[in-house]
């Protein structure tokens, strides 16, 4: 048996009858000439040309990566697997082989779903944080001309007080874009598709900073004529406004009848159509108290940061000029 020729070059070409008479030469190239241009049948071939990137020696896969932040994030597989638009088994086999390729554990799984262990958590935050400074490096390159501010809010907050001002934000500041994104999930701000968030609550969550827009004026409300000890109360699912407004008023919440409903708006508009008494936050519902349509029972009106809106960025995150610039305008609107 002969053995293959080696040319001058290091490529060693290997031939045999059914590569002859079709005309393709089978060439093997030796590691000691990687990157460098070798001879095949006559043409040139140049490998740092080569379509396959090989990757960093320290960094592992993207996908691997963006599959770990997920499910530490959402805190499991399934979820992970709906955000990212793969199958959850995908999912897992990235994370497996992330964990294979460190060589440490990074969720201890059980039959709830999956939790970070104290290495996990280390990682989550590096990561987390790499990717938010990929994010903020992204949107420093976009044009102030054609700037997008992608907001996150609640779409009772959005129908009722953001989207009434929203002319006053186009004529001063024309060429700016804002796209709201009404949702009852609190967004991801680190996921970086989100500029900001306006959140309702206490102004404590986890990954984000949380600067104070406003407090609400809660107290209760019914349609006017209606009588009260007949109606049932209306709540959202997270009704510690409810609950804030009955411990400073004496109110005995938990012995009062409820009706739970998915979102404000919702409340709100059963309110008017006299199906319940709602706690009235008065930013939004005030013309409605001054049109008569709606009453006020209670003399007390509670105003607390504990039940406020927050403009919200992540956590160590410096917004872009255009963000800053509608932050500013929100603040404004909000001091009126």
């Amino acid at each position: 048996m002969a053995f293959p020729r080696l040319a001058a070059n290091g490529a060693a070409a290997i031939s045999d009858s059914r590569a002859r008479r079709s005309g393709v030469m089978r060439t093997v190239l030796t590691p000691s000439r990687l990157g460098r241009s070798f001879e095949l049948t006559g043409a040139a071939f140049d490998l740092t040309h080569a379509s396959v990137m090989r990757s960093a020696p320290l960094l592992p896969p993207i996908p691997a990566l963006r599959a770990f932040e997920a499910v530490a994030r959402l805190r499991g597989v399934s979820r992970a697997a709906r955000e990212l638009l793969i199958t959850q088994s995908a999912v897992s086999h990235h994370v497996r082989k992330l964990e294979q390729d460190l060589g440490v554990t990074l969720f201890v799984r059980h039959a709830r779903g999956m939790d970070l262990t104290p290495a996990g958590e280390r990682y989550y935050d590096t990561v987390g944080r790499a990717f938010a400074l990929i994010a903020d490096g992204t949107a420093a390159l976009a044009s102030e001309a054609n700037a997008v501010v992608r907001i996150s809010v609640l779409p009772s907050f959005a129908a009722h007080w953001l989207a009434p001002r929203l002319g006053r934000l186009r004529k001063a500041h024309p060429t700016l874009t804002v796209e709201l994104d009404p949702s009852l999930d609190a967004a991801d701000l680190r996921a970086g598709r989100h500029d900001l968030a306006i959140r309702y609550g206490g102004g404590v969550w986890d990954g984000v900073d949380a600067t104070l827009l406003m407090t609400e004026r809660l107290t209760p409300v019914a349609k006017t004529g209606s009588t009260l000890a007949d109606l049932p109360l209306l709540i959202t699912r997270k009704a510690f406004d409810w609950t804030l407004w009955s411990a400073a008023a004496g109110f005995d919440f938990a012995a009062a009848r409820k009706v739970q409903l998915t979102d404000y708006n919702v409340v709100a508009q059963a309110a008017l159509q006299g199906e319940g008494v709602a706690l009235g936050r008065l930013r939004m519902m005030g013309s409605a108290l001054e049109q008569g349509v709606l009453t006020a029972p209670y003399d007390l009106v509670l105003e607390t940061r504990e039940a406020a809106y927050w403009i919200v960025i992540a956590s160590g995150r410096r917004p872009s000029r255009a963000a800053s610039t509608v932050i500013d305008w929100l603040r404004s609107e909000a001091a009126d």
